[in-house]
Formats: C-alpha cells, structure tokens, sequence
C-alpha cells in the first residue's frame, strides 16, 4: 500500500443530495445461482466442523485454565431455578418503557454456561439442568423480547401464542437451542426420547415455522426500506439453526435460499464505500454478522458458495479497522458506544477471508488486548464451539494494531486522521455528514469527535440505556440525541430537526502527510427558523501542532443566540479570556478562541443513566462558546493544542 503520508488526496462530494440508495446489487442470489446452490448444500451436520461431545480427545485437551473457567460456570448454575416469565414482565414495557431484558437473558446465558461445562467435562454431571432448560423453553410462550411484541398482530403488552413472531431475541433462542440439540440429541434420547422430540418441535412451532412462512418481518427487507443490523444479526441465527435442526431436503434449501435473499436486501442498501452508519459498535450486529452468515454459507457448501473477492464486502469489513481511534475507543456516532471489544475472532476471520492484512492482524491484536482465551470465552454456543478450534491459530497470528493515518467514506459522509500513521499519540479527530434519518440517528449532521493519545477529549455522548421512548415518536426529547449536546452550533437559538431532509452537502476531504482538512456546508440540517443561508463547517489537522475548528456563516436574520457547543468528558477551567483548558485523561489541552468575538458559558452535567456512566463516569461538560454580537455573517475559530 503507498504511504497515504506522502500524497495528497482530495474528494468532493456532489452539492445535491440524496439519502443511501438501493442497489439491486443481488451478490448472495447471482453466487447461489452460479454454484448452483441445490446441488453442493450441505444435507447433514458435517458443515460444523464441530468436535462431538463424545469427542473427548478434543475437550478434555483443552488448556486447563479454559476448562477450569467453563466447569466454574456450570456448577454454579447446578442449582438455577428456572424462572417464570410473568405476564408482568412483559407488561412493563407499555406500562413504563422498562424492557426486562434482563429477565430473558438470564434463562439463555445460564443455558449456554450449562452446555459449555458438560461438553468440556463430559461426565453428565451437568445433564439433568440442561434437560430442565430444554423443558423450561419449550414451554415458554415467546423467546422473544418485549420490546418487540409490535411484529403482532395485536400490537404488544403480551405475546399472542396463537401468533408466533421471530425477533432477534427469539432467534437468539434459536440458535443456542439449535446447537444443544445437535450436540446432545444422542445423549437426551438416552434419557427419554420426549427431550430431543420436543425441543425439535418447539424450534420449529415458535421460530423456523413462522420465519419462513412469513414475509412481512422488516429486518427481512421483502416489503421495501433499507434493513438495519436486525438483518444479519436474525438470519445468522436463523440461517445456522436450519442448518442443525431441518432435516427435510426441500425445506431446507428453501429456508437458506430465503435467507440468502434476505441478506441481498441488507446489502443492496448498504453503501459502497462499506461504511457502518450505526457505528463501529452496531457493526458487530452488522457487517461482523453478515460475515458469519457468509462464511457459513462457504462452510455448507463445502466452500462453493463465496463471495469474499466481493469488492463490497471487502469495503464493509475493512471500515471496522480503519475507524480505529485506540482500542478500546472507536469513533461512535450516533447510538453507537465509545468503546467496544470489537470481537476478536471475527475480526481476524473476516479479515482473513477478504485477504486483509490491516484486518486480520488487527484481530489478532485485540485478542490479545482483551485476554481472549485466557480462560473460558463468550457469545452464543455454536461461536464458542468455532472459537475454541482457533485458540492457537488467533493466539500465535502477526497482530498489530489498525491505525491508519486517515480515512474518508464518501457515500457514509465519514472522515478521520491521525498526527501519525500507526501511532495513537497526538491528535486524532473524526468528523461525519451525513443526514438526520440514519439508522440509530441522532441529530449530528456536521459533529466532530477529538481524541489526544488515544483519549477522550470533545465526545460523542452515545446513548442513554434504551427505554420504549428511545424508539418512539419521542425519540428527540432525549437529551443525547439532540443537535445542541453534540459538538455543533446553535443557529439564532435553533437546534438541527430530524428527518433526512436535514443534510449536510458540500463536502470536501482533503489528506496529506501535514495536515488533513474536512470541510461541509451544515445549513440544510437545520429548519427554517434557523434562518441560516450557508453554515460552512471546517475541520482541520495540523499533524502534530493543532487542531482548528472553524465555522464561517451567513444568516439570513440575526434574530437570536448564535453559539458552538462543545461537549467534553475533560475538566474544563477558564485560564484567561481566550484561553479554556482540558484537563483529561493523562493530558492537559488549551482551547482557543477570540473573546472579543466570543464568550464561554460552561455547564457541567452529572451523568446518572447506567448506560452513560460506563463510558463518562464523573460527568461530562458542555462548553458554550456565545457569539457576543449578532451579525449577519461571521467567521469563527477554536484552536485546539498542547
């Protein structure tokens, strides 16, 4: 790869805009048709590659500190007692926005720790409680999650039996149910042969019957829009569940073409560039996720079936390393979180599959990082099953870290850069456009996000922990969502509106090896009130100096407040008119401005919500540069530096 440092590269976006569009691309459908998919599926459980239970030269030659960790977690769920849903559980959504998710993730991660335990001890000491969760499942109503109740027909509150939906939930179910059948059906039938009968026909009474009887399910994408992460994240679950569990032929082919079709409608609304417009977070649940579905797609058809030359499907998995700030901390727009272990094992396959070397030692780096395999891993059962299988492989890879100098996604609207190429210490910046109906949107058209040796400085808030609101009407009564708590100007008191006519255009990106400039007109993402004409918003890194902020405007009307706000997990102190300072995290920054243009109002917000504490725990601060005269138009700088 030439050295991105020594050239100079500038990209322009078109003035017009338009929201992502649908390609009707149809990757997954035209391989499958090319391979000619019914004659290479796999009509059996062979695909898995998985060692039997009775395998015990496999899992009793695991290292012992992984086999001690997965017996710890059996035995301590030898004495579960296996709740009831109450109708009350599920009531609490409608009744006060609360989703209980708790309630139903205890049952399913105690079934994984059960499962886990025996197929590593292998005595059947663990048995009698695997057997109880089978029963206990079987007679539950829904595996599904009461936030989701609105795929019925009558709309929420309690599931309807007479009504079966299939939601991520559910189809998490499914598969950890699909994989405890497959790998103890013998063992089951051993103790009476009502176990493996049941659970087969709940599996496909609660979930693989309706999925492929229906077609108004959104995530599938048969009914039109452009799916969100829900796509990948069910059919995985969906597709390896029939995989294990459907042994008619017919019916079997029919379930993965359906899937293979679903999956063409995520990928026809996803832009070529690969970017993830929910963030290096939900790209776990979105590309990570469509490429397990691909490689079991390859693995079933006993390697027939592959689509990672795919120029696509390439993009969308290099965009996870590159928007790398220093792991753990990933630029994270919108709902996405700050930090996120980034799955290790998909990361160093994917990146294997799609012949990435930035991707896959990246993999092998956060494996390390996170202590994978130290001891007993995560995740559903069939994905710790895979893992286990590469423990030396991922433990022994080349790793380093993914940190490119900068980075441009011109259909996302997303750029970075860095002070220096494969170095987290400086300055790092990430800055979007975008327009305010993204997946998990908040009104940010324009933000920016500043990092300094790999921490934070101006952030993105993330979101609060998800309530019924967070997905209503309402959505933008809450507090992170809103264009005045992101690093964004308030326009004559006016805050950016929601709704994809609210865009950024003009966007310009220009990279060299001393300084990377990012510069968009944000006028369009605020409504008429704002009487803004043009708001251009630029971004500049001056590697290893500065960073400079600057916003040139012309109004319409001076009719109210105009200011840039600021939000910072930094302690904030006014040293002198002019001059801020940002205390953070092993650092100490100066904020610039002019004060005889602007004056500073600062205001500390405490942050109480569970989900916001996890990432900025001793609050977070929200600096308000004010225009000190109402003009018609103006230009404004912030210089950022040591």
């Amino acid at each position: 790869m030439k050295c991105i440092m020594t050239i100079v590269a500038t990209l322009l976006a078109l003035s017009c805009f338009s929201a992502p569009q649908i390609k009707e691309r149809n990757i997954l459908a035209k391989e499958a048709e090319a391979i000619n998919l019914p004659t290479v599926l796999c009509m059996d459980g062979s695909w898995t590659g998985a060692p039997a239970y009775s395998d015990r030269s496999f899992w009793d030659g695991l290292p012992a500190a992984i086999r001690a960790g997965y017996i710890k977690r059996a035995e301590s769920c030898l004495n579960y007692d296996w709740p009831v849903v109450k109708a009350t559980d599920y009531l609490e959504f409608i009744r006060s926005g609360g989703r209980r998710q708790e309630v139903y993730a205890a049952c399913s991660n105690t079934l994984i720790a059960l499962v886990m335990g025996e197929l590593v001890e292998g005595k059947g000491r663990f048995l009698d409680q695997i057997i109880n969760a089978v029963w206990y499942f079987s007679e539950q109503t829904w595996w599904g999650w009461s936030a989701h109740l609105y795929f019925q027909k009558i709309k929420g509150g309690l599931p309807d039996i007479n009504d079966p939906t299939v939601d991520l939930g559910v189809g998490e179910v499914t598969a950890n149910l699909s994989w405890t059948l497959f790998m103890f059906e013998d063992a089951f039938n051993a103790v009476h042969p009502l176990i493996a009968q049941r659970l087969r026909q709940e599996l496909h009474r609660k979930s693989l019957s309706p999925y492929l009887t229906r077609d108004d399910f959104g995530y599938m994408g048969f009914r039109g829009g452009r799916p969100n992460n829900w796509n990948p994240w069910v059919n995985y679950n969906m597709l390896v569940s029939y995989l294990l569990v459907e042994n008619d032929a017919a019916t079997r082919l029919k379930a993965v073409t359906k899937i293979i079709n679903s999956l063409d409608k995520f990928l026809n609304g996803y832009p070529d560039d690969g970017g993830c417009d929910e963030g290096p977070s939900y790209w776990g649940a979105a590309g990570a996720l469509l490429y397990e579905n691909l490689e079991t797609l390859k693995k079933a058809t006993g390697g027939k079936f592959d689509v990672f030359d795919n120029q696509l499907v390439k993009n969308i998995g290099n965009y996870f390393p590159q928007v790398n700030i220093h792991a753990p901390y990933y630029i994270n727009f919108a709902d996405a979180d700050a930090r996120t272990g980034g799955a290790p094992s998909t990361v160093y396959r994917y990146g294997k599959a799609i012949n990435s070397p930035l991707m896959y030692k990246f993999g092998a780096y956060l494996a390390e990082l996170n202590h994978w395999g130290d001891g007993a891993l995560g995740g559903k059962i069939g994905d710790q099953i895979r893992d286990l299988q590469l423990l030396d492989q991922l433990r022994n890879a080349d790793k380093a870290e993914a940190l490119v100098p900068d980075f441009w996604f011109p259909d996302t609207e997303i750029a970075g850069a860095r002070d220096k190429a494969d170095s987290y210490k400086g300055f790092f910046f990430g800055a979007k456009g975008g327009f305010n109906d993204e997946s998990h949107n908040h009104n940010d058209v324009g933000t920016c996000l500043l990092y300094y040796d790999g921490k934070p400085c101006l952030i993105d808030l993330g979101r609060e922990e998800y309530v019924a609101k967070t997905f209503s009407s309402r959505r933008y009564e809450i507090w992170t969502m809103q264009s005045g708590y992101h690093n964004l100007p308030v326009i004559n008191g006016v805050e950016q509106q929601a709704g994809a006519q609210f865009h950024a255009k003009n966007l310009a990106f220009k990279a060299s090896a001393r300084a990377v400039t990012f510069s968009l007109d944000i006028a369009e993402a605020y409504p008429p009130a704002a009487k803004v004409e043009s708001w251009v918003r630029t971004y500049t890194l001056n590697r290893g100096k500065n960073f400079v902020i600057r916003d040139r405007f012309r109004l319409a009307e001076a009719s109210g407040q105009l200011s840039a706000n600021y939000i910072t997990c930094c302690k904030v102190t006014a040293l002198k008119p002019g001059v801020l300072q940002l205390d953070g995290n092993g650092f100490s920054l100066e904020m610039r401005y002019d004060p005889k243009t602007l004056t500073p109002q600062i205001e500390y917000i405490p942050v109480s919500d569970r989900s916001l504490k996890n990432y900025w725990p001793d609050g977070v601060t929200r600096i308000r540069l004010v225009a000190l005269n109402a003009a018609l138009s103006g230009d404004f700088h912030v210089t950022i530096a040591k």
